[in-house]
């Protein structure tokens, strides 16, 4: 039977985090805050590195890019999700439900294969200092960026492309607040075991690939800075690495925890929570890990709002 025949369900219903309305507008309130700081937050830390003419070199555009990755997938979950807390009616369309789907899995999957890309950035910078500037040319540094596109946006199109395969005939309820594949399988009508070999054949690839370029690149890095002699070069070597391990620890943490575990062990309710931290707090922390942990991102920052307040003053 064609697959148009199987699918009756036109919009899907979300059971968001509670019914009690007075928590519901504490929510709103509590997430609209969150947003608004995670837009700010990177908008100022891709405005400080693209402006700021000491900032021109590999590791701040790709830290600008992962600004804007974190705003691109906050901004695919959080403006709905507020939405759906401010309406009587949480609900989303069949087409919506899935653009925010596909979205969604490239935008997480490309920032998976960039914190790779940034692991392997700071093994050169420390452990080959010296050609270090040819290693990471700007057109490397674009072709690595590219390819982690490529690759993210590649893995949704198929795993979208299989849910979509997949029948939906009723009921439509999303134990959820937003289009996330465990919770959105557990309404299909149909076969769901294809998509459920698919996304962990998917995701275990691009976990295997990006975590072991990560641990051995800073492997390599750890050797490299317990053989240094200055207990400055150790501090300084350690301090460039601290912001993006913390980074890379709180997003793997939760992906793995979510995505790599036996279908029948998924607990919707908790597992709520845990998407609330990595797909709408961690896009928030992002920019105040590293503008924390790095003089020259907060010399930028207090330059640029020391120039905003003069100007300001002027008028």
């Amino acid at each position: 039977m064609a697959w148009e025949n199987w699918t009756t369900v036109t919009e899907f219903l979300f059971t968001g985090f509670t019914d009690c309305l007075d928590l519901q507008v504490t929510l709103f309130v509590v997430f609209l805050l969150i947003y608004v700081i995670t837009v700010v937050g990177n908008l100022g830390i891709i405005a400080v590195v693209w402006l700021n003419s000491q900032l021109q070199t590999p590791m701040y555009f790709f830290l600008s890019n992962l600004s804007f990755l974190d705003l691109c997938y906050s901004s695919v979950v959080a403006p709905k999700m507020l939405l759906n807390l401010s309406s009587e009616r949480k609900t989303i369309s069949f087409a919506g439900c899935f653009i925010q789907l596909y979205f969604y899995t490239a935008f997480v999957t490309v920032e998976c294969y960039l914190l790779a890309v940034m692991a392997y950035d700071r093994y050169v910078a420390i452990c080959h200092p010296l050609r270090y500037p040819v290693v990471m040319s700007r057109k490397v540094c674009v072709s690595l960026l590219a390819t982690s596109y490529a690759v993210g946006f590649f893995n949704s199109v198929v795993l979208t492309g299989f849910a979509l395969r997949v029948s939906f005939c009723g009921p439509n309820v999303i134990d959820h607040f937003f289009c996330d594949g465990p919770p959105l399988s557990k309404l299909a009508c149909s076969d769901t075991s294809v998509n459920q070999v698919l996304l962990r054949a998917f995701g275990g690839f691009d976990e295997v690939i990006t975590i072991s370029v990560i641990l051995i690149s800073y492997g390599c890095i750890l050797f490299a800075i317990l053989r240094m002699d200055s207990v400055l070069g150790k501090r300084k070597a350690f301090g460039t690495c601290a912001s993006h391990l913390v980074v890379v620890t709180i997003f793997y943490g939760t992906l793995l925890f979510m995505y790599l575990r036996p279908m029948s062990s998924y607990s919707l309710g908790r597992d709520k929570i845990i998407s609330v931290f990595y797909a709408v707090v961690t896009p928030m922390l992002n920019p105040f890990i590293y503008s924390l942990r790095n003089q020259k991102v907060k010399s930028a920052l207090k330059s640029a709002v020391g120039t905003i307040i003069i100007s300001l003053l002027k008028l």
